[in-house]
């Protein structure tokens, strides 16, 4: 029960992961370099886990990615209302 809820919040956001990079697809900014981090980041918590016998798990390297562009959907979001405050001044 609470693994097929986790399950489906990991859909979601997966989802959600998407509809940003679409959104945010024209230029480089904060929300493609998430992804890049949080693949990377996935990839080597991957290999950790391949040397500890637990075999090689793509949904660690997918959940990076996911929190990777998280954070980066967040520190985009937090740099433009950093710009429209500073020209409200």
């Amino acid at each position: 029960m609470i693994t097929e809820n986790i399950d489906i919040i990991w859909t979601i956001l997966g989802i959600i992961t998407i509809v940003l990079l679409i959104i945010f697809w024209r230029k480089r900014n904060a929300v493609w370099g998430g992804l890049t981090v949080g693949i990377i980041i996935g990839f080597i918590f991957t290999i950790f886990y391949l040397f500890q016998g637990s075999g090689f798990n793509w949904f660690i390297i997918g959940k990076g990615a996911i929190l990777g562009t998280m954070i980066g959907f967040i520190t985009e979001l937090l740099g433009k209302i950093s710009n429209f405050v500073r020209e409200k001044e």
